[in-house]
Parts: structure tokens; sequence; C-alpha cells
């Protein structure tokens, strides 16, 4: 992308020390009115701190990261409140959730975009003069948290300000036919999404065939698998059957009391979808070491000749939009 000038849009707002001096809590309505009044161009600004991140984080091998996090309320007139799963708090509780891009490099991490989730209450007939106090656009539609991590990483990609070479996720996103195809967009790169343990796949990819029938008087096929085709299994059923060779002891990262260790294993598998084999993707297992052990899985379409170790390490790097989100809400107050 070439060089583009960036214009100014502050020009006229020249800061002067000895406003300083104003009150906290004037200074604090100020903010306020600021974020909830003001008029700005919302694309430039993203265009503009997308350049920032790009001279100061970017790399050819960067990493996009996507999450979702909930935000307490107290209240019920912010925008998308309402009771709903808040993944900080680990239950159902009364707040805002929005969906997150991150970037992460060697250099660094920070987050780069964000979306509102407006859950379904929210645009019920009841729900009307609410959407309208909080200026709702009306062509906006129910959307699932996946379509909008979708929608962040085709813009991001559109764009072409970060570089990247890998996308991580969790098992939301993992498990959504609109995240994957995004995924699958963006040729060139790398992900390795998180998905449930109950997903079921094939060790081998099971043979199927087309069965003739009419319907309305109409021939139709319809794609079914062979007899002899053997019945797929859950994640968590064929890590149970990996014999010990196939585990191995990866350090994922360093801890405060140490290096965070765990056995990893990989398995080229075929995804089941309505019963019948879908895509082939590498299943990457990662179990905590101890008496009672606890499994991560993710699928990775990475060619077959990639090493273990970047998936291994695709495996840990998620932590940094995790740790975006905590400073953002802490260091930032981005809860509020």
């Amino acid at each position: 992308m070439g060089q583009r000038a960036i214009p100014s849009r502050l020009s006229r707002h020249s800061y002067h020390p000895r406003e300083q001096t104003v009150k906290n809590k004037n200074l604090d309505y100020r903010v306020q009115r600021f974020l909830s009044e003001t008029e700005w161009d919302e694309e430039q600004m993203r265009w503009n701190y997308h350049q920032l991140v790009a001279d100061e984080l970017g790399e050819p091998d960067g990493v996009l990261m996507f999450d979702e996090s909930g935000f307490v309320k107290k209240g019920k007139d912010s925008a998308g409140v309402a009771r709903q799963y808040c993944g900080t708090l680990g239950k159902v509780e009364n707040c805002q959730v929005g969906v997150f891009a991150g970037y992460a490099s060697r250099q660094g991490y920070a987050m780069v975009d964000k979306r509102l989730f407006l859950p379904e209450l929210w645009f019920s007939d009841a729900y009307a003069p609410r959407r309208a106090k909080c200026r709702v656009p009306d062509e906006l539609r129910l959307q699932t948290k996946p379509p909008l991590a979708a929608a962040m990483l085709q813009s991001l990609r559109q764009e072409g300000i970060l570089r990247f070479r890998y996308i991580v996720a969790d098992s939301v996103y993992g498990n959504s036919p609109d995240f994957l195809a995004a995924m699958d967009a963006c040729v060139g790169a790398t992900a390795l999404v998180a998905i449930s343990s109950e997903t079921r796949c094939w060790l081998q990819r099971p043979v199927t065939q087309e069965q003739a029938y009419r319907y309305t008087g109409e021939e139709r096929a319809k794609r079914h698998l062979r007899p002899t085709a053997s019945a797929p299994q859950s994640v968590a059923a064929l890590a149970a059957t990996l014999p010990a060779w196939q585990w191995y002891r990866r350090k994922v990262s360093e801890g405060t009391k140490g290096p965070i260790e765990y056995d990893c294993a990989r398995h080229r598998v075929t995804l089941c979808k309505d019963g019948l084999p879908e895509r082939t993707v590498w299943l990457v297992i990662k179990r905590t070491r101890g008496p009672e052990p606890t499994s991560a899985d993710a699928i990775s379409h990475a060619p077959a000749s990639i090493p273990f170790r970047t998936l291994v390490w695709l495996s840990g790097i998620r932590w940094a939009v995790a740790q975006c989100l905590e400073e953002g809400k802490t260091a930032l107050g981005m809860a509020h």
C-alpha cells in the first residue's frame, strides 16, 4: 500500500498546560461528553491507528488474534447491555459483550479492532425506544459473534496495513462456518483455531457415494457414507486412544514459577459435518501435566509440512489478546 498523508483533525483544539488545573470531576465530564456526543471519522481514525501499530509492531509473520470479553454493567441504558453470559465472571450477568481483534509480533501486541455484540433481545419491538436512545443504526441486523469476527478479519485483510502470517481464535469461532470461510479467504495465512472436544472427526477420510432418488417428480442425488465406513469419533475419544509415542512435552511459555509445559500431540483428521466428511486438517491437542490433566483442542488448515513447533507456538500465543483486554480494562478504564 502506498504512502498516504494523514490529515490533522485536531489542529483547532491545541492543548495548553494550564488546562491541567481543571478539576477532575469537570475533566471527567468533558471526556464523557466528548466520547458520547462528538462525531468523528471513525474509519479514518482506525486507519491512522493501524498505521501506528504497523510502524511500531508490524512484521511479515505477525499474528491476528480474535476473542470476546464481557463488561459488567449495573444499568440498562448502555447499547447492547443485557443479562447474558459474561466470560470475565464465568456466569450469566448484566453486561455488554464485545468481539475484539488483536495483533502480536516479536515487537509486542496491541488491540486493533472491535465490534459490539447486540443480543437478539435488542432487536425486538419492545427495545425500539432503547435502540433510538442509544443511536443504534436502523439498518443494523442481528449477528452472532463469529460473523462479527469474520467481518473484522476481512476488513483487516482488505485494508492491507497490518502484515500477518498467522490467525488464532477460540472455539466460539473455530466451530463457525462463517469464520472458517473468512479464514480460508486469507490465502497464504496459517490459522489455528480452538474447537470443542465434542467435535467429531475421522482418522482416515471415509468413502462416500451418491444415491439417486425422486422428489416431487424430480430426479435428485444425495451423498452418504458407504455402509463399510466407520463412524466418526469425538476429538476427546480420539485423544484418549493416541499412543504414548505421539505425545511430546513442549514448553509453551515462561511463568512466574518457571516454564509452563504441556504434553502436545497432533494428527491429521477429517472433520465431520452433518454426518459427512468435510475438511481435512491438523488436530492439535495440548494437555496439562499432573494427576488430573485437562486438554485444549484446536485445528489448523496448515499444509502437512508445517513444523510441529509452529503449531505449539500458535497454541500459546492467544494469551496476548487476553493481555490486551486485561490491560485495557485496568490501565485505560476500557471496562467503563
